[in-house]
């Protein structure tokens, strides 16, 4: 039996959709397997990400992150507005996505 097209990606579409959320979830428990290790072992930030020497070429420079300005209600992925546009965003309006 073959699948159509347009078949094939509702299909990856689905897929995708399912991938996003599998890996939030995993996510979430590998953050929360992080967080239990660092207060059981009181852990602190030089020790779990020691200054190297040389790391960073140019000192003094930081990269702030950026809020998120674009949720899909789908799957709860964000977009910050930069960069190229996620697949749920492309051709909508991007105004029902806005987060308020």
């Amino acid at each position: 039996m073959t699948s159509t097209y347009k078949e094939l990606l509702k299909q990856r579409d689905a897929l995708e959709q399912a991938i996003a959320q599998a890996r939030e979830l995993e996510l979430a428990e590998a953050v929360r397997q992080a967080r239990q290790l660092i207060a059981e072992f009181g852990l602190s930030v030089q020790d779990v990400f020691p200054a190297e020497r040389g790391a960073s070429k140019f000192k003094g420079t930081t990269s702030a992150k950026v809020a998120a300005k674009f949720r899909d209600p789908a799957t709860g992925q964000t977009w910050t507005g930069r960069g190229k546009s996620p697949k749920w965003i492309e051709g909508q309006d991007r105004v029902k996505f806005l987060i308020v």
